[in-house]
């Protein structure tokens, strides 16, 4: 190998054993055989073979379809957080939170049969009905702490029992223990002159400190009075 050639050589060889460059050669004794690629370029090339590859294989998140039992919350005081956007300050602290599935009626006779009578029911559809208590307060004359509980129902024609239970993030009513009961109250039914085609849970306003837990479906309502 003549001597420039030599020297372009080495030259050439310094640069491909930095840390920037990537050799790859059939013959260590020929430049002209030695291509010099960026490290870089080896990266970038590795990043677009692997999203060609994903795309190729169909990797695309499968997004469900609305639930025909849409999820939906209720605060007190009524539309909390539609107030704190008001320019104007809230008279009221958070009390309250439930967050809920509002099944369809769709036809079907829903106390007696798909809900059954004196049969532990989720409150709702798909997961159980959660409460949050954002102080401590009373339900009736008993008290519950502040925390978030999940709730239950025993229904029957004249009146509801309402459970408050510590297992949270449940669906259904399938792993319900009775053991992990926080506070059972009973409410009276009430009939309503408009049935409601889908199940609803709302709050208003009573006298001083207390309001009312709304919870009705079809052609029949209870209402749990909760006072701080």
């Amino acid at each position: 190998m003549a001597t420039t050639e030599k020297q372009l050589y080495k030259s050439t060889n310094a640069r491909l054993k930095s840390d920037n460059f990537v050799q790859i050669t059939n013959d260590k004794n020929k430049v002209n055989h030695i291509i010099m690629i960026p490290r870089f370029s080896i990266v970038a090339i590795l990043l677009l073979f692997v999203n060609v590859f994903c795309l190729g294989q169909g990797i695309t998140p499968r997004f469900t379809q609305p639930d025909k039992s849409p999820m939906d919350m209720a605060y007190y005081p009524v539309d909390y957080p539609k107030l704190k956007a008001r320019p104007t300050p809230v008279t009221e602290p958070l009390i309250v939170r439930v967050i809920y599935s509002r099944p369809q009626k769709m036809g079907r006779k829903v106390f007696g049969e798909l809900v059954e009578d004196g049969k532990i029911w989720r409150l709702g559809a798909n997961e159980a009905t959660e409460i949050e208590f954002y102080r401590e307060v009373k339900i009736g004359n008993k008290r519950i702490k502040k925390g978030r509980y999940t709730m239950y129902a025993l229904e029957n024609k004249s009146q509801w029992t309402i459970i408050f239970n510590s297992e949270l993030d449940s669906w259904g009513a399938f792993n319900y223990s009775a053991a992990k009961d926080v506070l059972r109250v009973n409410c009276t039914v009430q009939k309503i002159t408009e049935p409601l085609e889908s199940f609803s849970m709302q709050f208003e306003k009573l006298s001083g400190q207390s309001c009312q837990l709304y919870i009705a479906w079809d052609d029949v309502m209870v209402a749990l009075p909760i006072s701080w």
